[in-house]
């Protein structure tokens, strides 16, 4: 039997960096991916996180139903959780530098192994439709994606905290004579906020430069 395949281990670069800013190139990854909008703190949120974690254990689950098995499946550790962050148009019209929760909008997603195609994705959103009745199921999408070059950091705390990391990354994309695309970010989540105490959860906070 080979080896579990650990992202934690193997790709340290992309998922483990330190707690100071630098340069990282994200080349293009599957994700099964869903959006919306408001705040986390609503319980769509919550809903939508429950509709993509069934997706991606019902694709790690493969490895138990051997005359399934895709072409080039390997046993692995589901990835972390992700969001791509921005505000809606009505919150940029009337920006001045504070965010309300509630114009918040988002793409969460969970990256897929190689191995994953639209095929074996649309199999197993069918099969999990028939043991889960979560309507959200529905909005679940297969996707490519590659943010490219990119400024990240290990933001340790509170959500709320995250502004004093942008900037300590932002300062180092001005002194590194890069520029900030766009005010959007990624975070990739290394903790369960069910289960860590704010002041250390660990983030990975991500931005596109040029």
């Amino acid at each position: 039997m080979s080896e579990k395949y650990e992202w934690r281990k193997k790709e340290k670069k992309l998922y483990i960096p330190k707690q100071k800013p630098e340069i990282v190139e994200v080349p293009e990854f599957k994700f099964i991916t869903i959006k919306g909008e408001g705040s986390p703190a609503e319980s769509i949120f919550n809903e939508c996180i429950g509709a993509l974690y069934s997706v991606a254990y019902g694709i790690k689950m493969l490895s138990k139903k051997e005359e399934y098995q895709p072409s080039g499946y390997f046993d692995y550790t589901v990835y972390p959780l992700e969001g791509v962050w921005d505000i809606n148009e009505e919150a940029k019209k009337r920006f001045k530098g504070t965010i309300a929760k509630e114009d918040l909008i988002y793409q969460i997603m969970i990256r897929q192994p190689e191995f994953v195609d639209e095929s074996v994705f649309r199999d197993i959103i069918e099969s999990v439709k028939k043991k889960k009745l979560n309507p959200l199921l529905e909005q679940v999408k297969f996707e490519s994606i590659a943010d490219g070059k990119c400024v990240q950091m290990l933001h340790l705390g509170r959500f709320e905290d995250e502004p004093e990391t942008f900037e300590k990354m932002e300062a180092f994309s001005r002194e590194n004579g890069l520029t900030r695309l766009s005010k959007i970010h990624r975070e990739i989540y290394l903790s369960d906020a069910r289960k860590v105490v704010p002041e250390k959860l660990k983030t990975v906070l991500r931005f596109k430069v040029k």
